[in-house]
């Protein structure tokens, strides 16, 4: 059975960055608060009105592109899991290739807020394991920045924006993805959704005074949802594919806040030598975390490592993916 390889990732973060003293000037909170409760030290944040999500997924991709030794018109798909898409239509998906000249690739956007980059993994592996493609990009990004609030302190301070992407191939020594679980609740709604933009609140004067293009979140009732089935979806993926503690080397779980990533591991049994972090430099990218995750830890990843991807995103979305790594990382020139 054709397996879908992850054979190259990268990631593109803008130049601004933001740190928790910088906000401390701008709203009533303390690089101590925000550290303790989220872990987070810093955000890259685009402070170029003429930048979207497409151009940041577009430098990702070409460096994806330049580490395979391969050109954009190679691709065959595109997805792209994001919330804060170019426009409403056409897709961003669209418009990266066009950007790219990826002439022969077809794509679409994928909604599943911080979960989208496991779903499109997901979906994406399909393509490779059916045998229809040999190539298929999938990318995880967000410009949050451009649809949060800076006057709350309980939103503003989570975000950051960023990309990150994966080239599919297939595999020839059965390492990929090797199985996946993925779920929604849209009950989940009222705790964490953005109120207008779209059919139910087209925009108008009465949505833009009352601030309802804004993340509305509920925090406490978005961790305890966050905490359970991050952790319990885990380990459920281990469970079902006979996998212990010790025969996992990675756990890239999706970067929300630091006590929701501990507990993970908890419930999985892991240390935190297992644990990928970059929350504290980066923030939550919503669909670009686990991507950048893998990007950052790349050189540390040896062919054969077993990793566990794991998100969980408003609405409710969440999901884990069993990926056996591909290649030797510390051997890829960047």
């Amino acid at each position: 059975m054709i397996k879908a390889a992850i054979t190259a990732v990268a990631g593109y973060l803008p130049e601004n960055i933001v740190t928790n003293v910088d906000l401390e000037k701008i709203i009533d909170t303390s690089d101590e608060w925000i550290t303790s409760r989220t872990g987070i030290k810093q955000r890259h944040l685009e402070n170029d009105p003429k930048k979207a999500t497409s151009d940041m997924c577009v430098e990702a991709v070409k460096l994806l592109c330049k580490k395979r030794g391969i050109e954009p018109i190679d691709i065959d798909m595109l997805i792209v899991g994001t919330v804060t898409p170019d426009m409403v239509f056409p897709s961003t998906s669209n418009l990266i290739c066009a950007k790219l000249g990826a002439t022969k690739a077809w794509g679409y956007d994928l909604s599943a807020a911080c979960s989208g980059f496991i779903y499109g993994l997901a979906t994406g592996s399909q393509f490779i394991e059916t045998g229809k493609y040999k190539k298929v990009v999938v990318v995880g990004a967000d410009m949050m920045s451009r649809i949060i609030d800076y006057t709350d302190r309980t939103t503003c301070v989570i975000f950051g924006d960023g990309a990150g992407a994966v080239l599919l191939e297939p595999s020839e020594d059965n390492n990929g993805i090797m199985d996946f679980i993925l779920h929604a609740d849209g009950n989940g709604v009222n705790h964490l959704h953005m109120k207008a933009g779209g059919s139910l609140n087209p925009a108008s004067h009465d949505t833009v005074d009352n601030k309802m293009h804004y993340v509305h979140q509920e925090g406490q009732a978005v961790f305890k949802n966050a905490v359970y089935n991050m952790a319990e979806v885990s380990a459920s993926i281990m469970e079902k594919n006979h996998l212990k503690s010790e025969d996992v080397q990675w756990l890239a779980a999706h970067q929300a806040n630091k006590r929701i990533i501990d507990a993970t591991a908890s419930r999985m049994g892991i240390g935190s030598d297992k644990v990928m972090m970059n929350i504290q430099n980066y923030g939550n990218t919503t669909a670009g975390t686990i991507p950048l995750l893998l990007w950052d830890y790349e050189k540390q990843l040896r062919k054969g490592d077993n990793i566990i991807l794991s998100a969980f995103g408003g609405g409710f979305t969440w999901g884990a993916i069993y990926v056996k790594w591909a290649y030797d990382g510390d051997k890829v020139k960047n």
